[in-house]
């Protein structure tokens, strides 16, 4: 009997389809039924972005508030993987991703099902895996793997870039000063080696440390410095999302946390990364390998 394969994403900037299409390629082959499902929204986001819109979604990114999907249609009632692919948004599940797994018909399809995460990424993931990690958790699915696929530049070029990208469209050389943002053409495409990692343990049903092999393939890389920043970051984002979502003059709001997180990005976050590099991390090196243990694995 043939074994059953679920890719279910959802892609905005095309980002995410390019490295769900050449993950997914070793799965085309006889003995394997791979289905690729991109989450439809009654009501889709529109790209590029404009300025307002991309900071208007803060709120509902954060603090978890879905919207209306299209009714999922998948050809089987069980399969034997289901691969999560998404991205974060303001260090949460983005939000079509986070309404698919409040999504009633994808519960009951993950319920008993092994489920392999597939992110695409700026750079911070951690905190919105840990919450995608809880709800698989409570519909009942075994996650038996994690993948990243994100910009490697330095922090706050890739802010720049990425943001350039989100406001007029193209994955281009800003200036031709910055890098090209995103993921490199050639981590996508490297993308189809862990796809062959997943297949080759599919076909022989056998899943036993596998997120150690993708690991020692580099499919998860943390840096210490942003493992140290994104936590408390997350902390702040949820502060201003439950402020601004009960307020009636949400842009005055949603202008004030943009001038903040423009601060705070390039004004404080450097700071903060030379005092944990240089007065935090001496001290706590057993602490920070075993939270890098935990957010390189799947527990």
């Amino acid at each position: 009997m043939n074994k059953k394969v679920l890719l279910i994403y959802y892609s905005q900037t095309g980002q995410l389809t390019e490295i769900v299409n050449q993950f997914s390629i070793p799965f085309f082959e006889k003995g394997i039924d791979m289905e690729i499902k991109r989450i439809m929204l009654s009501e889709d986001y529109k790209f590029p972005w404009t300025g307002k819109r991309f900071f208007d979604v803060m709120p509902e990114s954060v603090l978890g508030i879905p919207v209306s999907l299209e009714k999922i249609i998948v050809n089987e009632p069980v399969y034997d993987l289901i691969v999560f692919a998404y991205q974060p948004w303001f260090l949460s599940p983005s939000i079509p991703a986070n309404s698919i797994l409040i999504n009633r018909d994808f519960i009951r399809l993950l319920k008993g099902s092994n489920v392999v995460t597939l992110i695409g990424s700026r750079n911070m993931w951690i905190c919105a895996q840990e919450e995608v990690k809880k709800q698989l958790k409570e519909a009942q699915s075994n996650l038996i793997g994690n993948i990243v696929l994100k910009d490697t530049h330095n922090n706050l070029t890739s802010a720049v870039s990425i943001l350039h990208w989100m406001l007029n469209g193209k994955k281009e050389k800003l200036w031709g000063i910055f890098p090209k943002p995103g993921v490199s053409e050639a981590d996508i495409k490297n993308s189809r080696n862990f796809g062959e990692i997943i297949k080759k343990r599919l076909k022989e049903n056998n899943y036993l440390n596998l997120q150690n092999e993708l690991v020692e393939n580099r499919a998860v890389e943390i840096s210490s410095n942003l493992m140290f920043i994104e936590p408390r970051a997350k902390k702040i984002f949820n502060i201003w999302a439950k402020i601004i979502i009960k307020k009636k003059n949400r842009t005055f709001w949603l202008q004030l946390f943009k001038y903040y997180l423009i601060f705070a990005l390039f004004v404080v976050s450097p700071v903060v990364i030379l005092i944990n590099k240089f007065c935090v991390q001496p001290f706590l090196i057993r602490e920070i390998r075993e939270k890098k243990k935990k957010y390189l694995g799947i527990k």
